[in-house]
């Protein structure tokens, strides 16, 4: 059974998984261990990076340790060879993850003390396999943040009908996840601007290599979402973001947008 928690609004959800956060990265400090937090791109964690960033900030935590592992990015093709994007993009994940995470977070710790560059992960298209084989060799993500899509209830950009045992690799991405992430990067002018291509972990990548999975799922768009993973019993591949279910440790937040119902406020 998937553990709920439901807030009155994002803000309070974004707070309340960046104490966790800022909890486990302080302990993996102290135990001489690095910490791997699993992050995607997207609307829906935002107001959890930026309450980390003033977490960290309020706490002067120490950062030096710390990966952010990111879930996917978009490729094209060159050739014959698949590479990411360009990260000067303004759709680019890795973009994403230095300017909306890993900028704040090291502008928030002392001199120093910041996640450094190459603590960036991102899965690479030449070679998919390997993102993997690094997290298993990494002892696995120690916090996997998890965001669902809005119309197609794909997780990463892991489409409907993806296997329970895929893992990191290169996807033909669907219309509706296109056409969601013309919100999640308003500078498309249209759906003929979403690359068709993606780089993605699998769904047997996040279950089989979380120490504990949070799926954020705040706002209303988010009610059908939340309905289906809190009735989810095992992995549905018709909905690939109920892989919450197989994760060792698996939190679902919403809030009381998308939770209106008391029945989902199962508290830690």
């Amino acid at each position: 059974m998937t553990n709920v928690q439901v807030f009155p609004d994002a803000e309070e959800l974004g707070e309340t998984l960046a104490q966790r956060i800022v909890s486990g990265i302080d302990q993996a400090r102290a135990a001489g261990k690095r910490y791997l937090l699993g992050c995607p791109g997207g609307r829906s964690p935002r107001t959890t990076y930026t309450a980390l960033a003033a977490a960290v900030r309020r706490m002067q935590l120490d950062l030096r340790h710390v990966v952010i592992v990111m879930m996917d990015d978009y490729v094209v093709q060159v050739g014959n060879e698949h590479r990411r994007i360009n990260p000067g993009e303004h759709c680019s994940v890795e973009r994403f993850a230095r300017e909306q995470i890993m900028t704040p977070l090291n502008a928030a710790t002392g001199a120093g003390m910041g996640i450094p560059i190459d603590s960036l992960w991102m899965p690479d298209p030449r070679d998919p396999e390997a993102y993997d084989a690094r997290l298993g060799t990494a002892g696995g993500i120690d916090l996997f943040i998890l965001a669902s899509g809005d119309s197609d209830r794909h997780v990463a950009f892991n489409p409907p009908g993806s296997s329970r045992e895929s893992t990191t690799r290169i996807i033909e991405l669907a219309e509706s996840t296109r056409r969601d992430n013309l919100g999640t990067f308003p500078r498309f002018n249209g759906l003929d601007d979403v690359p068709h291509l993606g780089i993605s972990v699998g769904i047997a990548t996040i279950a089989n290599n979380s120490h504990e999975a949070v799926l954020v799922a705040p706002g209303e768009s988010k009610r059908t979402a939340v309905e289906r993973i809190v009735a989810a019993k095992d992995y549905d591949p018709s909905w690939p973001a109920s892989v919450l279910a197989c994760c060792r440790q698996g939190w679902l937040f919403a809030d009381l947008e998308s939770a209106p119902s008391a029945q989902f406020a199962h508290m830690p």
